[in-house]
């Protein structure tokens, strides 16, 4: 059986690599992330692109290089032209301040690679009502669309479904 694909959005292997914190909501995504890290991942063919390795990149020089090793290995999808006009197409479509136009090309690659799962903890400007501006573009112009989960809500839909495809549901 093929494996889910997961595009791992750049707040993924900074939740997982940052020292602990000592604001409770960050400190429960830090937890989590890890352990998606560590028990879950293998179960899936993980993905990212140079977004992720340009953000991973920023910052701090320690942290920095804890997240760029932390995604060595995983394959890095291309950025091809119909990438970058897609990504400038849901940039305009969506609304998305100038700040968060890197999540239209993080959304632009996985549309166009038919990447299963973008999962982040960064919802802002992708999430819910967002989502459904997504769903109705990406349907009116027949194109693949991906979850956009958050790492906790993603394991916790993989679980339902190992349960449903156990129960003989799937």
């Amino acid at each position: 059986m093929k494996k889910k694909s997961v595009y791992i959005e750049t707040t993924i292997p900074s939740y997982a690599t940052a020292t602990p914190s000592n604001d409770s909501v960050k400190l429960l995504r830090q937890v989590i992330t890890r352990n998606f890290w560590e028990n879950e991942r293998h179960k899936y063919d993980l993905y990212i692109s140079q977004y992720v390795v340009e953000e991973c990149e920023k910052g701090d020089k320690d942290a920095a290089k804890r997240r760029i090793d932390l995604i060595k290995g995983i394959p890095q999808l291309q950025v091809t032209p119909e990438v970058v006009k897609l990504a400038e197409e849901y940039f305009e479509y969506l609304s998305i301040p100038q700040k968060a136009k890197t999540d239209c090309f993080h959304l632009a690659v996985c549309v166009m690679n038919e990447i299963d799962f973008l999962t982040s903890w960064n919802m802002t400007h992708l999430g819910t009502p967002t989502y459904s501006k997504i769903v109705s573009f990406n349907g009116n112009r027949n194109l693949w669309l991906p979850q956009l989960l958050t790492p906790d809500m993603f394991m916790e839909v993989m679980e339902n479904e190992r349960k449903e495809k156990q129960n003989g549901k799937i």
